[in-house]
């Protein structure tokens, strides 16, 4: 079976909502952060449908047995924001999956080059087999931050179709270089802007997640 790229843009009223927040320029920092809070909570409830492994089990309710469904606890689960902007999305990832381990990445775009530099590397030298990823990234605009994570990630033994990430914005060109290297991946995003002005900055964009989530 030959694999694809999925991008899935949910047609959820609050990821729509929250978005719109996100995007004006007026939206003061703290509630820029609250919006990019419930983006990550959305988008990471959409993005695990079908994803999580679960265990079938019995419980005792107060009136008989019955069957009962629960996430295995057991199975390896990871969510990596790529820092800065992505801490901003991981408040509400954790909300969804609380028992997800956090894996921080840290990387800096050179704005000459438009290619990222690592300055923060906490994943493992190794992850176990069957390990789920949730990445956390806002903005997938050339594609550099997001092409450097996966190359971290699958070098210590992660399969890119056990993969997902959630950006509030992306753009051709990052699903493009995704597409041809990773095209087992899934992507789940707010929604997918036209392009990249001179700079590499997605339009319209919401400007800089970082800067505005953290109020630099």
């Amino acid at each position: 079976m030959t694999l694809q790229l999925r991008v899935y843009v949910p047609p959820h009223p609050l990821i729509q909502h929250w978005l719109g927040i996100a995007r004006d320029a007026q939206t003061p920092s703290v509630l820029f952060k609250t919006a990019m809070t419930e983006l990550g909570r959305w988008l990471t409830y959409e993005a695990v449908r079908e994803w999580l492994p679960t265990v079938e089990t019995t419980v005792q309710t107060p009136l008989a047995e019955c069957p009962a469904t629960f996430v295995d606890p057991e199975a390896p689960l990871v969510v990596v924001p790529i820092l800065r902007a992505g801490l901003a999305l991981l408040e509400g990832a954790q909300t969804v999956l609380p028992l997800a381990s956090t894996y921080h990445l840290g990387l800096v775009r050179d704005e000459k080059t438009l290619e990222p530099s690592c300055y923060l590397n906490k994943l493992p030298t190794q992850f176990k087999e069957q390990t789920r990823v949730l990445i956390a990234d806002p903005m997938l605009a050339t594609g550099g931050s997001i092409m450097a994570a996966m190359a971290e990630l699958t070098s210590r033994g992660i399969e890119p179709e056990l993969v997902r990430i959630i950006s509030v914005v992306a753009a051709p060109p990052a699903l493009q270089r995704l597409s041809v290297t990773y095209p087992g991946l899934n992507v789940y995003t707010a929604t997918i802007d036209e392009g990249l002005n001179s700079l590499g900055y997605i339009v319209p964009g919401l400007g800089d997640a970082g800067d505005r989530a953290f109020g630099t």
